[in-house]
């Protein structure tokens, strides 16, 4: 998908949501470093299992790598090569990219999109997106998805985690930590979610709902699921 065509409403759309995205990431990216830099320390003890488990399921495709899409400023890659997973990560920001590379040196981190992955088909041994797919449009999920099984290998998994709500729920932020932005985050059903993932050829291997804890004001889902094929479940 490209972004060179402004008579297309779809097209335009893409590299609006893209641009206030990666703008809004790059304004915070300090702050939000300071904020979250410390996991898993700073994660819930069933948040830490599952991307636990997560790394066991994808380390099944070795040397395949995991990708962490939307990975911010690399704490939970650094945490996923600690477990013994090859792992990179990958974000829209390139200031968050800049801060993750000089907090992990021995880590590689990648400008990119989810949207549209720069590799080639059936490459990588597991996706993990934490936090991410939650500023992705209703529009653009399915192709996402459908982008996520094309790089998979089969049988690897896939771990979302993502703040659920009712699919017609939207919150647009225009400041954060101090900064003026344009963000908008979309809230999901487990449910509507799960649905497209099926619509793309994944598989749903497991779900789970954690109730909101601390500051959370939100339930918090994880989804589990593999693209079908060799050594999947």
């Amino acid at each position: 998908m490209t972004a060179e065509n402004p008579q297309n409403p779809s097209i335009a759309e893409y590299a609006d949501f893209l641009e206030a995205t990666r703008a809004s990431y790059d304004a915070i990216a300090p702050a939000y470093t300071d904020r979250f830099s410390d996991w898993p320390a700073d994660s819930a003890p069933l948040d830490r299992s599952l991307v636990t488990a997560f790394a066991e399921l994808a380390r099944e495709h070795a040397p395949a790598p995991v990708a962490d899409l939307g990975c911010g400023p690399g704490s939970v890659t650094a945490h996923l090569d600690a477990l013994g997973t090859p792992v990179f990560g990958v974000d829209l920001s390139p200031r968050m990219v800049a801060l993750a590379r000089r907090a992990h040196p021995g880590l590689r981190f990648h400008v990119g999109s989810m949207t549209a992955l720069d590799l080639p088909d059936e490459t990588l041994g597991g996706i993990l997106a934490l936090y991410s797919v939650i500023h992705i449009p209703d529009d653009h999920l399915p192709a996402t998805f459908a982008e996520f099984q094309r790089v998979l290998r089969p049988g690897a998994p896939v771990l979302l985690a993502f703040q659920s709500g009712d699919s017609e729920d939207r919150l647009h932020m225009s400041e954060r930590f101090g900064q003026e932005i344009a963000l908008d985050y979309h809230w999901r059903t487990p449910d509507t979610v799960i649905e497209h993932l099926g619509d793309a050829g994944l598989r749903l291997h497991a779900r789970i709902v954690r109730e909101p804890g601390g500051e959370e004001k939100r339930p918090r889902a994880f989804l589990l699921a593999e693209k079908p094929g060799a050594g999947g479940r």
